[in-house]
């Protein structure tokens, strides 16, 4: 890399500019030089901040254009804005360069009509901007694409209302309290409404007539109550032949049961006036059997008591008792090896075992 100082760029860029001063005046109009000296960069963005100082250098807009045989138009330089507008709409550019070609399709000639354009629309302005007579292609292409125009006509509707009778819905059409249905006669047996189906139905309901559903087919839509049915049920498991197989639990409720009879059968009882001669649990009163309890309670004994449960069945029971509150006797059942609570107006009788 070799470094130039900069009298010599000076030198060679003048000299270059006093070359092209004959050759480029446009150039030198935008600032290329200016007494002898290069000033290009300050006249530049003088010309930016003054727009004006460019028209001379511009060409002319143009009101006109070139109409064509094969569907073409030909701008041959820039157009006005009006008539660029209109064209790009009217047209589909096909070319750019010095001049512009524009071409018609019926596509084109469509998206005209549908920003509002009428056929007369637009064989009035091609005659006024175009140079050339209107070649005959170009009309017949404007007047079918028209004639052809909003023959079929698309619209958004939630629901309908359809009637034989036109009376009918001449007279829901007439009534204030369907303006919030919006509704519109498409024909005269048909109304179109921008209310859901649902909403329509109800507010039709209110005016006093009886519509009714109708589907996608054209049948009538037939509602039925919901029937309550009972969830399906899957079959019984087979009762087995014979007793069940005795479990773990099972098996530990007997085991304890049993040797609490034995302990109640064998264990002697303390002496008392009421004690059985043949060593069976005696019948004790309400007063003794709440005296005997209360006395097991305090000393820690075992006391047997007969019980006879809500269905009447009567059974025996090896319990030391913890409380007596409130009429029943909270007690360590050794039959059932678990903390029950008895009434003690169930108690039919009880009696202390004695110590082993």
């Amino acid at each position: 890399i070799v470094a130039l100082p900069w009298s010599a760029l000076r030198d060679g860029l003048r000299r270059r500019l006093d070359r092209w001063r004959h050759l480029c005046p446009p150039f030198l109009a935008l600032g290329g030089a200016a007494a002898g000296r290069p000033r290009w960069p300050e006249r530049s963005v003088r010309a930016r901040r003054r727009p004006w100082l460019l028209a001379p250098l511009l060409p002319e807009p143009l009101d006109h254009v070139l109409l064509q045989a094969d569907l073409t138009a030909v701008a041959p330089g820039p157009l006005e804005r009006p008539l660029a507008d209109m064209l790009d709409v009217l047209a589909d550019v096909e070319s750019k360069g010095g001049a512009t070609v524009y071409r018609f399709t019926p596509g084109s000639v469509r998206r005209a009509l549908d920003a509002g354009r009428s056929a007369s629309d637009l064989h009035d302005f091609l005659t006024a901007h175009s140079r050339t007579p209107v070649p005959q292609p170009l009309a017949y292409l404007i007047d079918d694409v028209a004639r052809r125009h909003g023959h079929l006509r698309i619209g958004a509707a939630s629901a309908y209302v359809r009637c034989d009778d036109d009376a009918v819905l001449s007279e829901i059409l007439a009534d204030k309290r369907s303006a919030g249905l919006r509704l519109r006669r498409l024909a005269p047996t048909v109304l179109a409404a921008q209310a859901d189906p649902a909403a329509l139905l109800d507010g039709l309901r209110a005016m006093g007539f009886a519509p009714a559903a109708e589907s996608a087919d054209g049948d009538v839509v037939i509602t039925r109550a919901h029937a309550h049915r009972t969830p399906p049920r899957t079959a019984p498991e087979p009762v087995p032949d014979g007793p069940p197989t005795p479990d773990t639990t099972l098996l530990s409720a007997a085991i304890r049961a049993i040797r609490a009879g034995d302990r109640a059968s064998t264990t002697p009882l303390k002496s008392t006036a009421a004690s059985s001669p043949n060593g069976e649990l005696p019948r004790t009163s309400s007063a003794e059997t709440l005296a005997t309890v209360q006395a097991a309670v305090l000393t820690g004994a075992t006391l047997w008591i007969g019980y006879v449960n809500a269905e009447g069945a009567a059974s025996q029971r090896v319990i030391a008792p913890i409380r007596v509150e409130g009429g029943f006797v909270t007690a360590y059942d050794h039959t059932a090896d678990e903390v029950r609570t008895y009434p003690l107006h169930r108690v039919t009788g009880v009696a202390e075992l004695a110590e082993e």
